[in-house]
């Protein structure tokens, strides 16, 4: 899609990881040709936070959102949740994440993930922010928790449950990110929920650099694919991608609390 397009929102990249650290300033570059004029970018560590800042301020249209990843419990302490509250009251990002609960790797313990989960949920609750919620086979216990807080709401980044969990996150509040995964012509469950699921629960992702489309299978993904993302959504949905662009880019704005660009 060219730059004079639609405006288009990544709702999760992780811009800030070594996979970039050669030429990251192009990867934003293409993303920006493309149309993806803002990035959401998610924190997975607390010693990560540090540099997440500073390639969020080094380059216009990145968003930080600072968090503790389940799937890197190893370095994570207890005292990061109270850290996490000092990062978000001096730093005022957007969202808190990436957080959640994966159940698919093995050796990652789930009571030690819930506390961090819990701990995550509190403090968007206390702050009023967007959750960026990771939930690999753990979509039905991320609902428990979200309802057991209460008063929380963000996204589902990646999502890959049900249509009923997704009807049940959209009364929660709660949005789906839907990124490379729905390329794929075998993942049919996925395609049937992009293609019902109501557009005003969508977000557009790439989760670069992991996740890429089919078309680029293997390869490092990168912002600027999400407008393969966004078409191949939009002919499931026999809808103009141009439609589907504006309203996930508004999706994402309301939902982070940013002015229209």
């Amino acid at each position: 899609m060219p730059s004079d397009g639609p405006r288009l929102f990544d709702s999760h990249c992780h811009l800030d990881v070594a996979e970039f650290d050669s030429d990251r300033a192009a990867v934003v570059e293409r993303a920006r040709a493309a149309g993806v004029t803002r990035q959401l970018v998610p924190a997975i560590e607390a010693a990560g936070w540090p540099g997440l800042r500073d390639v969020c301020r080094k380059f216009d249209g990145l968003y930080p959102a600072y968090g503790l990843h389940p799937m890197f419990l190893a370095a994570h302490q207890p005292r990061h949740l109270d850290d996490l509250r000092e990062w978000i009251e001096r730093e005022r990002p957007p969202a808190i994440g990436e957080c959640g609960l994966d159940f698919h790797v093995d050796g990652l313990d789930v009571e030690t993930q819930q506390f961090y989960f819990r701990g995550q949920l509190a403090i968007a609750r206390e702050h009023g922010l967007p959750l960026v919620i990771h939930a690999r086979r753990a979509v039905e216990a991320v609902i428990i928790a979200i309802k057991a807080t209460g008063g929380v709401r963000g996204v589902v980044h990646s999502f890959a449950g049900s249509a009923e969990q997704a009807r049940q996150l959209h009364d929660l509040g709660f949005l789906v990110g839907l990124g490379g995964p729905v390329t794929y012509g075998r993942a049919n469950r996925l395609r049937k929920l992009a293609a019902a699921i109501p557009l005003d629960q969508l977000l557009l992702e790439t989760d670069s650099p992991d996740q890429p489309d089919s078309q680029h299978r293997g390869q490092r993904n990168e912002p600027a694919r999400i407008v393969d993302v966004l078409q191949v959504i939009a002919d499931l949905r026999s809808e103009d991608p141009a439609l589907i662009a504006k309203a996930t880019t508004g999706n994402a704005e309301r939902l982070f609390g940013l002015a229209p660009a």
